[in-house]
C-alpha cells in the first residue's frame, strides 16, 4: 500500500500567521503612536507657532505711518505742516505684469513714462508685501480716472496719507528745506523699518539736520484679507480679533526765525539774486534767513515731473542754491572794521594815527599805484574815520605793514574762513588765505608765493578773500556783542508732541577773539556808528532819521579785476554778471545790540551803501520797531531822489 503524504502543516501555518500578525500589529501600533505624538506636537506643542502662520495666510499686516512733525516759527506760526491727500500704491506679490501694469498706469496719465524706470527701482528695493507709492497727491480729476479703471489693475490701490505741507509755499524755504521721496543713498542712512509705509524724508535744511526729531516711530494694523488679498469684514462666521499698535508722532520744531522780519526781508530782495540773514547777538539765533530766488517746496512733497525739475536745476538764476550759506563773495570793505581791530591787537597803529589819502597807493618799490574807491581822496583820516568813508588807502597800508599772516590768524577768531556751525547741513567755508594756504592751493612753484601785493587786496577784502553771508552776520553780531560769539542756530526748540514739554537749546557760546585793551571795541563800533550817522559816513542816507541807533558798514565786491591804468566804466555799461556785489552789515541799537545784519546783493547796479544798505534798514525797522512805529515812519519818509547810476568802484 503506497504511503501517504502530508501536503499542509496547519499547526505551523497557523503559528507563522500568528506571528505575522503580531508583528503588524506591533507596526500598526508603532506608526498609530507616530501619528498621535505628531499631532500632539502639531496641535499641542507647536500650537502656537502654527496658529500664527495660519493667521499671517488670512492676515496682512499693514504699517500706520506718523504723523511727521510740526515746524513753527518763533512766534508760533506753523510753517510745515501736514495735509490730508490720497496717492497710489502698489504691492508686488498682488501684481502678476509689473511692466504691463506701470504701462497701463502711465496710458491713462497718472505716471509718466519716463518715471517708470525710477519706479521699478524704488519696487526692487521694497519687500514683496510692501505697499509702494508710486503716484502722491492725486488730484480729484486723477482719483476718478483710476477708479473707473481700477478693476485693470490688481495689486494697486489707492489710501488716503498725510503729506508734507507747506502753507507759505517758497518763503523760507532754504531755512526750512523741504522733504522728497526716499532715495537709494537715504536708505543706507535710514532705519527702514521706522519708515514702514514712509514715502518721504527730509532732503535738506531743517527738515534733513532734525529728521530724527520729526520722522516719529511707525505703528502697525492687522486686516483680514480674503484670497484675493481684499481687505473684509471677516471670513465666513468667524471674525478676526485684530491688532493694532498706535504710531508716535514726530516732535515739532520752534524755530528761532520772525516771520514778520523774514518775510520784510523777502518782500526786500524780490526779484533779485540776493541774500539776507540776521542774527541775535545775545545767543546765535537767527531771526531771518532769505535767500533769493527761492522755490515751493511743496512740489519736492507731491513730486517733480522731469520738466519741472529741469526747470529748478537748469535756471540760470539757481532758486535752489541757498546763498546764505553756500554763496561765497569777496566780502569788500565790510572787513574793515575787523581789520582794524587786528591792527590795533598788534601795535601797527594807534587810533589817533592819521593818515593823508590822495586816491592811491603807492607801495614802496612798487611802480603801480592801488586806488582809492573815492578817485580824489578823502584828506586826512585816522582809524575811526576810515572805517566811516571805508578810506581804502588806510587800509591798503595797515594790511601792508600786519602781513597776511597775522591778519589770517586774528579773522579768523570772528569766524572768517571757517564755517561757523550752523545747524544744518551744507554750510561753506569761505576762505581766508594765508602763505600755508597759497602753497597748498597751487602747484607750480612760481605761483605759491606770496607777494605784497596780495596782502594789499586783502586789506580790503578783495583778492583771494571771500566769506559767505553768514559768516559776515555772525563777524557782525561779534562785533555788536564786543567779542561774545555763539554758534548760529535755526532750531531754539523742541516740542515733546506725547508730553506737550517744550524743551528749550541752550544756546552754544563760541571762544571770544583777543584783545589786549578793550577800547579798541570802542574804536570798531564808533566808526561803524560814523558809517550810519556821521555827515562824512558812507550810508547815512539809508540809516537817516531812525528811531534808534544803527552801526553798520557798507561795501563793494569786484566781480572782475581792473587794471590801474584802466578807467572806471559805468555799472549801466557793464554786462549785468561782471556789475559788483553790494554789501551792507549792520547792527542795532547800538547800546544794546539786538539784532546782527548782512545783505549781499549780487551784481547790483551800485555799491553797498545805495542797495544793500536800504534792504538792511528795513530789516532792522521791522524787527525793531512795532507795526504802528513802522507805519509811522514809513508816511515821514520822504521819496528816495533818483539814484545816479554810479561808476565802477567809485561808491562803498
Amino acid at each position: 500500500m503506497p504511503r501517504s503524504v502530508r501536503i499542509k502543516d496547519h499547526h505551523a501555518e497557523s503559528q507563522l500567521f500568528e506571528q505575522r500578525a503580531v508583528i503588524a500589529a506591533v507596526f500598526m501600533v508603532i506608526a498609530m503612536g507616530l501619528v498621535i505624538s505628531r499631532l500632539v506636537w502639531l496641535q499641542v506643542v507647536k500650537y502656537d507657532y502654527f496658529a500664527a502662520l495660519s493667521q499671517g495666510n488670512r492676515i496682512r499686516i499693514e504699517p500706520i505711518p506718523p504723523n511727521r512733525g510740526l515746524i513753527l516759527d518763533r512766534n508760533g506760526l506753523p510753517l510745515a505742516t501736514n495735509a490730508p491727500s490720497y496717492q497710489l500704491e502698489l504691492t508686488k506679490e498682488q501684481v502678476a505684469d509689473i511692466d504691463a501694469t506701470l504701462h497701463g498706469i502711465a496710458e491713462i496719465g497718472l505716471i509718466d513714462q519716463d518715471n517708470i524706470p525710477a519706479i521699478k527701482r524704488d519696487l526692487r528695493g521694497r519687500r514683496s508685501f510692501d505697499a509702494v507709492p508710486i503716484k502722491l497727491q492725486l488730484t480729484e480729476l486723477e482719483l476718478a480716472r483710476f477708479a473707473a479703471r481700477r478693476h485693470q489693475f490688481p495689486g494697486v490701490e489707492i489710501r488716503p496719507r498725510l503729506t508734507r505741507y507747506y502753507p507759505l509755499a517758497e518763503s523760507s524755504v532754504h531755512a526750512l528745506g523741504y522733504v522728497g521721496a526716499i532715495s537709494e543713498d537715504d536708505k543706507k542712512r535710514l532705519n527702514l523699518d521706522d519708515y514702514a509705509g514712509t514715502t518721504l524724508t527730509g532732503k535738506n535744511g531743517v527738515e534733513y539736520a532734525y529728521e530724527s526729531q520729526l520722522h516719529g516711530r511707525a505703528g502697525f494694523q492687522q486686516l483680514l484679507v480674503n484670497a484675493q488679498g481684499r481687505s473684509v469684514e471677516r471670513i465666513g462666521n468667524e471674525a478676526a480679533k485684530l491688532d493694532r499698535k498706535e504710531p508716535v508722532a514726530g516732535n515739532d520744531l520752534i524755530l528761532t526765525i520772525d516771520m514778520r522780519v523774514q518775510r520784510a526781508a523777502e518782500e526786500a530782495l524780490r526779484g533779485q539774486r540776493a541774500s539776507a540773514v540776521a542774527i541775535d547777538p545775545a545767543n546765535g539765533d537767527i531771526i531771518a534767513f532769505v535767500s533769493t530766488p527761492a522755490f515751493d517746496p511743496n512740489m519736492f512733497a507731491r513730486g517733480l515731473t522731469r520738466p519741472e525739475y529741469l526747470a529748478l536745476t537748469e535756471d540760470p538764476d539757481r532758486p535752489m542754491f541757498d546763498r546764505v550759506i553756500r554763496g561765497v563773495y569777496p566780502p569788500g570793505s565790510t572787513v574793515k572794521p575787523m581789520m582794524a581791530m587786528a591792527a590795533l591787537e598788534y601795535g601797527v597803529v594807534t587810533p589817533a594815527n592819521s593818515v593823508f589819502c590822495r586816491g592811491a597807493y603807492r607801495m614802496p618799490g612798487v611802480s603801480r599805484p592801488w586806488r582809492d574807491w573815492k578817485p580824489g581822496g578823502h584828506g586826512h583820516v585816522d582809524m575811526r574815520k576810515a572805517i566811516a568813508t571805508s578810506c581804502d588807502v588806510y587800509f591798503y597800508d595797515i594790511a601792508n605793514q600786519m602781513g597776511v599772516d597775522r591778519i589770517h590768524n586774528y579773522l579768523t577768531q570772528f569766524g572768517m574762513g571757517a564755517i561757523t556751525g550752523i545747524d544744518i547741513p551744507g554750510e561753506k567755508i569761505g576762505l581766508l588765505p594765508s602763505t600755508d594756504w597759497k602753497k597748498k592751493a597751487f602747484r607750480r612753484k612760481e605761483a605759491q608765493m606770496w607777494f605784497p601785493g596780495d596782502t594789499i587786496s586783502i586789506g580790503i577784502g578783495q583778492g583771494y578773500m571771500n566769506a559767505t553771508p553768514l559768516q559776515l552776520a555772525h563777524a557782525t553780531a561779534t562785533i555788536a556783542g564786543r567779542g561774545q560769539r555763539f554758534k548760529p542756530r535755526l532750531v531754539r526748540a523742541i516740542r515733546n508732541v506725547t508730553t506737550g514739554q517744550v524743551e528749550e537749546l541752550p544756546p552754544s557760546q563760541l571762544p571770544s577773539p583777543h584783545v589786549n585793551d578793550p577800547a579798541a571795541w570802542d574804536v570798531a563800533v564808533g566808526g561803524m556808528f560814523d558809517v550810519a550817522n556821521a555827515s562824512y559816513g558812507t550810508a547815512r542816507g539809508a540809516t537817516a532819521n531812525a528811531m534808534y541807533k544803527i552801526a553798520g558798514k557798507s561795501g563793494t565786491a569786484q566781480v572782475f579785476t581792473v587794471a590801474a591804468n584802466e578807467k572806471m566804466r559805468k555799472a549801466g555799461d557793464l554786462a549785468e554778471h561782471l556789475r559788483d556785489h553790494a554789501l551792507f552789515i549792520a547792527f542795532a541799537p547800538v547800546e544794546e545790540p539786538r539784532i546782527a545784519v548782512a545783505v549781499v546783493v549780487e551784481n547790483a547796479p551800485g555799491g553797498g551803501s545805495a542797495f544793500a544798505a536800504p534792504i538792511a534798514r528795513r530789516i532792522l525797522d521791522t524787527y525793531l520797531l512795532t507795526p504802528e512805529q513802522l507805519a509811522e515812519q514809513d508816511a515821514k519818509r520822504k521819496p528816495a531822489p533818483p539814484v545816479a547810476t554810479p561808476r565802477r568802484g567809485e561808491t562803498e
